[in-house]
Protein backbone atom coordinates (compact mmCIF):
# COMPACT_ATOMS: atom_id res chain seq x y z
CA UNK A 1 0.00 0.00 0.00
CA UNK A 2 1.37 3.39 -1.23
CA UNK A 3 0.68 6.27 1.19
CA UNK A 4 0.34 9.66 -0.10
CA UNK A 5 0.94 12.96 1.37
CA UNK A 6 -0.92 16.14 0.53
CA UNK A 7 1.58 18.75 -0.25
CA UNK A 8 1.54 21.45 2.11
CA UNK A 9 1.00 24.97 1.15
CA UNK A 10 2.32 28.55 2.14
CA UNK A 11 -0.94 28.82 3.92
CA UNK A 12 0.41 26.02 6.12
CA UNK A 13 4.50 26.57 6.43
CA UNK A 14 4.97 30.13 6.39
CA UNK A 15 4.56 32.94 9.21
CA UNK A 16 1.94 35.33 9.50
CA UNK A 17 4.75 38.16 9.70
CA UNK A 18 6.64 36.74 6.50
CA UNK A 19 3.16 36.60 4.84
CA UNK A 20 2.49 40.28 5.28
CA UNK A 21 6.08 41.47 4.97
CA UNK A 22 5.36 40.23 1.30
CA UNK A 23 1.74 40.96 0.93
CA UNK A 24 2.67 44.35 1.35
CA UNK A 25 4.11 43.99 -1.76
CA UNK A 26 1.12 43.00 -2.97
CA UNK A 27 2.41 39.23 -3.88
CA UNK A 28 -0.82 37.45 -4.84
CA UNK A 29 0.64 34.13 -2.63
CA UNK A 30 1.08 35.65 0.14
CA UNK A 31 -2.37 37.59 -0.10
CA UNK A 32 -4.05 34.26 -0.94
CA UNK A 33 -2.48 32.47 2.24
CA UNK A 34 -3.74 34.83 4.19
CA UNK A 35 -6.79 34.99 3.41
CA UNK A 36 -7.00 30.93 3.51
CA UNK A 37 -5.25 31.21 6.50
CA UNK A 38 -8.05 33.26 8.18
CA UNK A 39 -11.44 33.45 6.17
CA UNK A 40 -12.92 30.56 8.65
CA UNK A 41 -11.95 32.72 11.86
CA UNK A 42 -13.09 35.71 10.29
CA UNK A 43 -16.58 34.67 9.17
CA UNK A 44 -17.05 32.53 12.54
CA UNK A 45 -16.63 36.15 14.40
CA UNK A 46 -18.62 38.03 12.21
CA UNK A 47 -21.23 35.59 11.65
CA UNK A 48 -21.31 35.00 15.85
CA UNK A 49 -22.88 38.47 15.73
CA UNK A 50 -24.59 38.82 13.30
CA UNK A 51 -26.23 35.44 13.03
CA UNK A 52 -26.90 36.08 9.35
CA UNK A 53 -24.48 34.03 6.45
CA UNK A 54 -24.72 36.61 3.61
CA UNK A 55 -23.86 39.82 6.05
CA UNK A 56 -20.77 37.90 7.52
CA UNK A 57 -19.52 36.85 4.24
CA UNK A 58 -19.84 40.81 3.63
CA UNK A 59 -17.90 40.95 6.85
CA UNK A 60 -15.11 39.27 5.67
CA UNK A 61 -14.54 40.63 2.09
CA UNK A 62 -14.71 44.02 3.81
CA UNK A 63 -12.42 43.33 6.52
CA UNK A 64 -9.66 41.84 3.73
CA UNK A 65 -10.25 45.19 1.68
CA UNK A 66 -9.49 47.53 4.82
CA UNK A 67 -6.70 45.12 6.10
CA UNK A 68 -4.74 44.80 2.71
CA UNK A 69 -5.40 48.48 2.06
CA UNK A 70 -4.11 49.68 5.05
CA UNK A 71 -1.63 47.12 5.71
CA UNK A 72 1.02 49.71 5.95
CA UNK A 73 -0.45 51.01 8.96
CA UNK A 74 -0.42 47.22 10.93
CA UNK A 75 3.05 47.89 13.62
CA UNK A 76 3.17 44.05 15.06
CA UNK A 77 2.00 45.09 18.50
CA UNK A 78 -0.94 42.37 18.25
CA UNK A 79 -0.87 39.30 16.15
CA UNK A 80 -1.88 39.76 12.82
CA UNK A 81 -4.66 37.47 13.46
CA UNK A 82 -5.68 39.43 16.08
CA UNK A 83 -5.33 42.52 14.45
CA UNK A 84 -7.27 41.31 11.66
CA UNK A 85 -9.86 39.51 13.53
CA UNK A 86 -10.73 42.71 15.74
CA UNK A 87 -11.44 44.64 12.20
CA UNK A 88 -14.04 42.39 11.32
CA UNK A 89 -15.50 42.20 14.88
CA UNK A 90 -15.73 46.23 14.69
CA UNK A 91 -16.94 46.19 11.01
CA UNK A 92 -20.08 43.36 12.72
CA UNK A 93 -20.42 45.30 15.74
CA UNK A 94 -20.63 48.60 13.16
CA UNK A 95 -23.29 46.69 11.11
CA UNK A 96 -25.22 45.41 14.27
CA UNK A 97 -25.33 49.50 16.07
CA UNK A 98 -26.97 49.58 12.56
CA UNK A 99 -29.70 47.51 13.37
CA UNK A 100 -29.84 48.61 16.38
CA UNK A 101 -29.11 52.06 16.62
CA UNK A 102 -29.04 51.98 20.93
CA UNK A 103 -27.01 48.72 21.05
CA UNK A 104 -24.10 48.41 23.87
CA UNK A 105 -21.74 45.63 23.81
CA UNK A 106 -20.94 45.26 27.10
CA UNK A 107 -24.79 45.04 28.32
CA UNK A 108 -26.19 43.22 25.33
CA UNK A 109 -27.44 40.51 25.17
CA UNK A 110 -27.81 40.04 28.93
CA UNK A 111 -31.23 38.55 28.56
CA UNK A 112 -31.79 35.83 26.33
CA UNK A 113 -33.24 36.70 23.16
CA UNK A 114 -35.05 34.73 20.32
CA UNK A 115 -33.02 33.85 17.32
CA UNK A 116 -34.25 33.27 13.59
CA UNK A 117 -33.40 29.78 12.47
CA UNK A 118 -31.00 29.92 9.56
CA UNK A 119 -30.32 26.92 7.66
CA UNK A 120 -26.56 26.46 7.09
CA UNK A 121 -24.58 25.41 4.02
CA UNK A 122 -23.42 22.31 4.60
CA UNK A 123 -19.52 22.22 3.84
CA UNK A 124 -18.30 19.56 1.72
CA UNK A 125 -20.81 16.64 0.81
CA UNK A 126 -20.07 12.90 2.31
CA UNK A 127 -19.92 10.09 0.18
CA UNK A 128 -22.54 8.79 2.41
CA UNK A 129 -25.92 10.24 2.09
CA UNK A 130 -28.39 9.48 4.97
CA UNK A 131 -24.87 10.38 6.93
CA UNK A 132 -24.31 13.51 5.19
CA UNK A 133 -28.16 14.20 6.17
CA UNK A 134 -27.70 13.25 9.55
CA UNK A 135 -24.57 15.72 10.34
CA UNK A 136 -26.60 18.32 8.91
CA UNK A 137 -29.75 17.77 11.02
CA UNK A 138 -26.85 17.83 13.61
CA UNK A 139 -25.76 21.05 12.75
CA UNK A 140 -28.35 23.02 12.09
CA UNK A 141 -29.66 21.90 15.73
CA UNK A 142 -26.29 22.97 17.14
CA UNK A 143 -26.18 25.92 15.01
CA UNK A 144 -29.63 27.01 16.31
CA UNK A 145 -29.28 26.49 19.92
CA UNK A 146 -25.58 28.60 19.29
CA UNK A 147 -27.87 31.28 18.03
CA UNK A 148 -30.13 31.30 20.79
CA UNK A 149 -27.17 32.62 23.41
CA UNK A 150 -27.12 36.04 24.73
CA UNK A 151 -25.23 37.96 22.58
CA UNK A 152 -22.20 38.99 25.00
CA UNK A 153 -22.12 34.97 25.54
CA UNK A 154 -22.00 34.03 22.26
CA UNK A 155 -19.29 35.55 20.80
CA UNK A 156 -17.04 33.97 23.70
CA UNK A 157 -18.35 30.51 23.12
CA UNK A 158 -17.85 31.00 19.07
CA UNK A 159 -14.32 32.11 19.39
CA UNK A 160 -13.49 29.36 22.29
CA UNK A 161 -15.38 26.02 21.49
CA UNK A 162 -16.08 26.81 17.99
CA UNK A 163 -12.88 28.32 16.41
CA UNK A 164 -10.49 26.66 19.26
CA UNK A 165 -9.20 30.47 20.14
CA UNK A 166 -6.71 30.51 23.28
CA UNK A 167 -8.04 31.60 26.31
CA UNK A 168 -5.10 34.58 25.80
CA UNK A 169 -6.52 35.18 22.08
CA UNK A 170 -10.31 35.27 23.07
CA UNK A 171 -9.56 37.68 26.16
CA UNK A 172 -7.00 40.02 23.66
CA UNK A 173 -9.60 40.04 20.77
CA UNK A 174 -12.53 41.22 23.25
CA UNK A 175 -10.51 43.31 25.44
CA UNK A 176 -11.60 41.17 28.49
CA UNK A 177 -10.42 39.84 31.41
CA UNK A 178 -9.05 36.21 31.30
CA UNK A 179 -11.85 35.55 34.08
CA UNK A 180 -14.10 37.35 32.05
CA UNK A 181 -14.10 35.54 29.47
CA UNK A 182 -14.32 31.76 31.43
CA UNK A 183 -17.28 33.72 33.59
CA UNK A 184 -19.21 34.01 30.04
CA UNK A 185 -18.02 30.58 28.76
CA UNK A 186 -19.11 28.87 31.71
CA UNK A 187 -22.84 30.92 31.17
CA UNK A 188 -22.73 30.06 27.47
CA UNK A 189 -22.34 26.51 28.38
CA UNK A 190 -24.72 26.68 30.81
CA UNK A 191 -27.62 27.92 28.98
CA UNK A 192 -26.65 24.88 26.18
CA UNK A 193 -28.75 21.56 27.25
CA UNK A 194 -25.94 19.54 28.84
CA UNK A 195 -27.47 16.53 27.09
CA UNK A 196 -26.67 18.55 23.75
CA UNK A 197 -23.45 19.66 24.34
CA UNK A 198 -22.27 15.87 25.50
CA UNK A 199 -24.12 14.33 22.58
CA UNK A 200 -22.87 16.49 20.06
CA UNK A 201 -19.97 18.66 21.27
CA UNK A 202 -17.32 16.81 18.89
CA UNK A 203 -19.45 17.78 15.64
CA UNK A 204 -18.78 21.33 17.17
CA UNK A 205 -16.23 22.07 14.99
CA UNK A 206 -17.83 21.82 11.82
CA UNK A 207 -20.31 24.29 12.47
CA UNK A 208 -20.66 27.22 11.14
CA UNK A 209 -18.50 25.83 7.72
CA UNK A 210 -16.57 28.20 5.56
CA UNK A 211 -14.45 25.90 3.49
CA UNK A 212 -14.59 24.44 0.08
CA UNK A 213 -15.51 26.52 -2.96
CA UNK A 214 -16.63 29.43 -0.75
CA UNK A 215 -13.30 29.95 0.85
CA UNK A 216 -11.77 29.39 -2.49
CA UNK A 217 -14.16 32.34 -3.52
CA UNK A 218 -13.33 34.49 -1.18
CA UNK A 219 -9.37 33.83 -1.51
CA UNK A 220 -9.78 34.74 -5.29
CA UNK A 221 -12.35 37.75 -5.02
CA UNK A 222 -9.62 39.49 -2.75
CA UNK A 223 -6.41 38.67 -4.64
CA UNK A 224 -8.49 40.12 -7.74
CA UNK A 225 -9.24 43.48 -5.53
CA UNK A 226 -5.60 43.27 -3.72
CA UNK A 227 -3.21 41.98 -6.26
CA UNK A 228 -4.53 43.29 -10.23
Amino acid sequence: MVLTTVPKTEADISSDEELVRRALLRDEAAVRALTTRYNRRLFRVARGILRNDAEAEDVVQETYVRAFTGLDMFRGAAAFGTWITRIAMNEALGRLRKQKPTVDWESYGENRTQAQIIHFPVSAASIDPEKTMAQGEIRVILEKAIDQLPDSFRIVFVARVVEGMTLEETADLFSLKPETVKTRLHRARALLRESLETQLGPALTDTFPFGGRRCEAMTEKIVALICR
